[in-house]
């Protein structure tokens, strides 16, 4: 079996904390069509990791509809958290953890950031993601494009900044980042450290 071959390798180097992410493949891999199926399977081998993560939708999914992903997050509430797609938007990610906790679902919640990228490959990744609000949200502010044209590109600082409300609320339940670095992991190691120091951590 694939799947026990892949938890033994795991197990092996000793990762104990798998994200699980639907993907979008057509057709799929089957028997897994989307990830409650690989979760239940993980599940019939005996759970074999301490921490499992799955997706969160603050802008709809390009081809999941919302009342399917609704579902899904509900279906998967026996995990152990939940880390959210990329946001731009800190109002429309503010609601969601709102509607999540609403909704009856309380595993913690990761919020699902960009790391410091260049503009082109940020937006050229935000289109392939499916991020459609959020990306509407960045082209609706002229002031975000010129500070992505500002050496050193986008930042995560600003939009943390703006939803920090929101999402350290204690209801939020925010347990905090998942940074999505788009292979530029250095200059994300990099703002970690400076946001660390600054913050204190």
């Amino acid at each position: 079996m694939h799947l026990k071959d892949v938890v033994d390798r795991l197990s092996g180097a000793g990762v104990d904390d798998v994200f699980v992410p639907a993907g979008d493949a057509d057709p799929p891999a089957d028997p897994y069509d989307g990830a409650l199926p690989l979760l239940r399977g993980l599940g019939e081998l005996g759970s074999p990791s301490a921490r499992v993560g799955t997706t969160g939708y603050p802008a709809s999914h390009p081809l999941i509809h919302d009342d399917l992903t609704v579902q899904a997050m509900w279906d998967k509430r026996t995990h152990t958290y939940i880390v959210s797609n990329l946001c731009f938007d800190p109002r429309l990610l503010g609601d969601w953890v709102v509607r999540v906790r609403r909704r009856g679902v309380t595993l913690p919640l990761r919020v699902g950031v960009a790391g410091p990228v260049q503009r082109a490959k940020l937006l050229s990744m935000a289109a392939k993601i499916g991020v459609g609000e959020s990306t509407r949200f960045l082209t609706g502010h002229a002031s975000w494009f010129a500070r992505f044209a500002a050496p050193g590109g986008y930042s995560p600082d600003r939009p943390l900044a703006r939803g920090a409300e929101a999402l350290t609320a204690p209801s939020a339940g925010v347990a905090g980042l998942h940074v999505f670095t788009f292979n530029q992991v250095a200059e994300t190691e990099r703002w970690r450290r400076a946001l660390l120091d600054r913050s204190g951590g």
